[in-house]
C-alpha cells in the first residue's frame, strides 16, 4: 500500500472517507470479494483531485456505486477504490426533469420523481443500482431503460476534465454504453420525464414492486440478472430448460424462483459464483448452441 498517495488522499478527504483495507463484500449486492487496499467515498467536488493524485502516483483506480452489478475477486482489489455512492446523492427538480447526481440510487431517485408527480422512472424503482451505474450499462426493467429518459451527463475524462455529453454520444444500446471505453466516470446527470398524477405513479410503483418479490429472490443476495438476454431468447428459460434450476457450486446457486439469477444462499465466495456462471455458459452452449453473456462485471484479483 502507498503511503504517500494515502497521505495526499487524507489532505483531501475527512477521516470517515478514507478507509485501508476495507472488505468489499459490505460494498456489493452478491456480498462477496477480499479487501480493497485504499477505499474512498469523496464528494463530486472531490473526485478531480482523488483521481489526480491517483494518477500522479500510478495508482490503479476502480470506480463503484452500489455494487449491484458487481462481482468482486476474493484476493480483493489492490489500488484505490472510489465509491461514487453516499456523498453525491443529490437529486433536483427543475419543471419536468430530474437533476441527479451518480450516487443516487435508483430506488431513491424514482420515489423523488413520483412524489413530484414526474412520470418516466417507474420502470427504474427496483433497479438497486445508482445513477451513474445505470448510465454506464444503460440499465433497464419492465420495458424502460435509461436511454428513454437520459438527455445528457456530467463526466469527468481521463484528462481529469469535466465535460457534459449529450446522451447520444454515449453510444448507448442494450446493457452498453461507451463510457468504460473512454475512460468517463459519471459525475450526475438530467431526466426528462413527464408530468402525471403522484397516485398514479406511486400505484404502478407498487405493481412492479409486487411483480419483482413474486418473481425474484430478493431474499437472497445477488446481482441481479446474471446473463444479457440473448437475441431470440431468455436467459432463465434456457437455463431452466436445461435443467439447472437450483443447481448450485458451494453457496452459489441457480436461484430456483428465477433461473436468470445466481444468488449467494450464505456463504458463496466470488469463485464459486465464478465457477457457477461457467458451468451455466458450457451447458447452455452445448444443449442450445446459444452463448451467454454474463451481465455481471468482475473486477479485482481472483
Amino acid at each position: 500500500m502507498n503511503q504517500d498517495v494515502l497521505r495526499k488522499l487524507g489532505e483531501i478527504l475527512d477521516k470517515d472517507q478514507l478507509m485501508t483495507e476495507e472488505p468489499m463484500q459490505k460494498h456489493t449486492t452478491f456480498r462477496v470479494g477480499g479487501n480493497a487496499d485504499i477505499f474512498v467515498i469523496p464528494k463530486a467536488s472531490e473526485i478531480a483531485d482523488v483521481i489526480k493524485v491517483c494518477k500522479r502516483f500510478g495508482e490503479q483506480v476502480t470506480i463503484v456505486g452500489n455494487g449491484s452489478n458487481l462481482l468482486v475477486g476474493d484476493k480483493g482489489i489492490r489500488g484505490v477504490v472510489v465509491n461514487v455512492g453516499k456523498n453525491m446523492r443529490n437529486v433536483e427538480i427543475e419543471g419536468d426533469t430530474l437533476k441527479i447526481e451518480a450516487g443516487t440510487t435508483l430506488a431513491a431517485a424514482a420515489m423523488v420523481a413520483a412524489k413530484a408527480g414526474l412520470s418516466g422512472m417507474e420502470f427504474a424503482s427496483g433497479i438497486p443500482g445508482t445513477f451513474g451505474g445505470a448510465v454506464v450499462m444503460n440499465a433497464g426493467a419492465y420495458g424502460g431503460e435509461i436511454k428513454d429518459i437520459l438527455v445528457s451527463v456530467n463526466v469527468l475524462d481521463k484528462e481529469g476534465q469535466v465535460r457534459q455529453l449529450s446522451a447520444q454520444e454515449l453510444e448507448l444500446s442494450y446493457r452498453h454504453s461507451n463510457i468504460l471505453e473512454q475512460k468517463y466516470l459519471v459525475l450526475s446527470g438530467v431526466l426528462q420525464l413527464n408530468k402525471k398524477e403522484p397516485d398514479t405513479i406511486l400505484a404502478y410503483m407498487e405493481e412492479l414492486r409486487a411483480k419483482r418479490l413474486e418473481k425474484q429472490p430478493l431474499e437472497y443476495p445477488s446481482a441481479g440478472s446474471t446473463f444479457k438476454r440473448p437475441k431470440g431468447y431468455f436467459a432463465g428459460k434456457l437455463i431452466m430448460d436445461a435443467g439447472l434450476r437450483g443447481f448450485s457450486v458451494g453457496d452459489a446457486a441457480v436461484s430456483a424462483k428465477h433461473c436468470g439469477f445466481v444468488i449467494n444462499k450464505g456463504n458463496a465466495t466470488a469463485t464459486d459464483i465464478c465457477e457457477l456462471i461457467d458451468k451455466i455458459i458450457q451447458i447452455v452452449q452445448e444443449k442450445y448452441q446459444v452463448t451467454l453473456e454474463p451481465e455481471v462485471k468482475k473486477v479485482g484479483e481472483f
